[in-house]
């Protein structure tokens, strides 16, 4: 890896590479993101976030576009989502979420919006949102 980091995500592009998210590290949160391809074991960076987070959610969509939720970052919990699109390898902000959280899980469904389920905002939620 490039940085050391923890609390990032991790996703399988649709070409092999794999895509780290953000994170946290000694120096404090993350918003950069690099790739690994998978049959070099060469690390690249590529875009970065427009907001740093941690304990976010990174979920491949059938376009092959990644959407990355909620999260912790400098301001709180957070709302927010992005977009990465691998052949700009550029983020690009898209529609917030209706309720912050973080730690929570995300799963691309059959309609292909991805559900968002639970998480954490100084208690467990219950709640869940569709996302696009």
């Amino acid at each position: 890896m490039i940085a050391a980091r923890d609390s990032h995500t991790k996703v399988m592009l649709n070409n092999g590479e794999v895509l780290l998210t953000a994170g946290y590290n000694s120096a404090g949160l993350l918003k950069s993101a690099e790739m690994v391809n998978s049959l070099t074991g060469i690390w690249t960076a590529t875009g970065s976030f427009n907001v740093a987070r941690y304990f976010h959610t990174a979920t491949i969509q059938v376009s092959g576009k990644v959407l990355v939720v909620g999260g912790s970052g400098s301001a709180g919990i957070l709302n927010s989502a992005e977009l990465y699109d691998s052949s700009t390898r550029h983020w690009s902000t898209t529609d917030n979420m209706l309720v912050v959280r973080y730690v929570h899980t995300a799963t691309f469904l059959s309609n292909a919006k991805v559900l968002v389920a639970g998480g954490y905002v100084g208690t467990s939620l219950s709640s869940s949102e569709l996302c696009t």
